[in-house]
């Protein structure tokens, strides 16, 4: 199976597994990847998801190249388009997200985690995107999110280059925001989302639209939608018990209403 799924408590572990090709997303893990993304967002059991690969060579290490072949720039088109509305539904996802990266993550691998909340890093790990070394771009978001991540100047080295990175220099310019050792990355991307999704589900999810939308707007009109969403986090029922819970000085239980 191209993906692999695993429950732990409220977090749901999502496994690249084609460790054969490295991992390399291929139509038909993508579809079982929009299927699971999907899943996830419905399942009011899920707190959070980490999204990791099989064995410690790759992540993710692009897509498969296989699939290019007989590509032409209709059906190019096409693929791109379809493939950014999963990475889509991973950004927009009301679940947290963090991208445990183990080994190589390069091109497609990049930019899918790129659409996840959070990117921690094994000492391994290895970063690129190496789309102009086949002659052409990235074309799942990585000219963009990129950018917008690490700055225009680290952007333009990576993709116009082709050239790799290591985990500490991903680190140091804001690709990733932790560099564990292999051995306990995943279990450090466990713990970073049960805390994530032991919080208040709809403020997480309301801090996520604000984030992401605000990303996209001017300051003065990204303030006004912060303002919009602070407002709906007080019809919660989540905020009548976090406010309650801390003037009681207790633990809060919030059941995601």
């Amino acid at each position: 199976m191209p993906l692999l799924r695993e429950r732990r408590g409220a977090v749901e572990i999502v496994t690249f597994n084609r460790p054969e090709a490295m991992n390399a997303l291929n139509r038909q893990t993508l579809e079982e990847l929009e299927g699971a993304v999907e899943e996830i967002a419905r399942d009011d059991a899920v707190g959070a998801v980490v999204f990791t690969g099989t064995g410690p060579k790759a992540f993710v290490a692009g897509a498969d190249i296989n699939q290019f072949v007989d590509l032409d720039v209709f059906t190019a088109g096409e693929f791109a388009e379809r493939t950014l509305g999963i990475f889509r539904r991973v950004e927009e996802s009301p679940k947290p997200s963090i991208a445990a990266v183990n080994g190589f993550c390069l091109g497609g691998g990049v930019e899918f985690s790129l659409s996840c909340d959070l990117r921690i890093a094994s000492e391994n790990a290895r970063f690129g995107q190496p789309e102009v070394n086949l002659g052409i771009i990235p074309g799942w978001g990585g000219t963009q999110r990129l950018q917008r991540l690490v700055g225009p100047g680290w952007a333009r080295q990576l993709i116009l280059t082709g050239d790799m990175i290591d985990a500490q220099t991903a680190l140091r310019i804001g690709l990733v925001n932790e560099v564990l050792p292999q051995e306990t990355l995943l279990e450090r991307a466990v713990e970073i989302a049960e805390r994530m999704g032991g919080r208040a589900r709809r403020a997480v999810a309301l801090s996520k639209q604000a984030i992401l939308r605000g990303a996209e707007m001017s300051l003065i009109d990204g303030l006004k939608f912060e303002t919009a969403m602070w407002q709906l986090s007080f019809g919660t029922e989540d905020r009548k018990e976090g406010v309650a819970a801390f003037l009681e000085k207790r633990k809060p239980k919030f059941t995601g209403r």
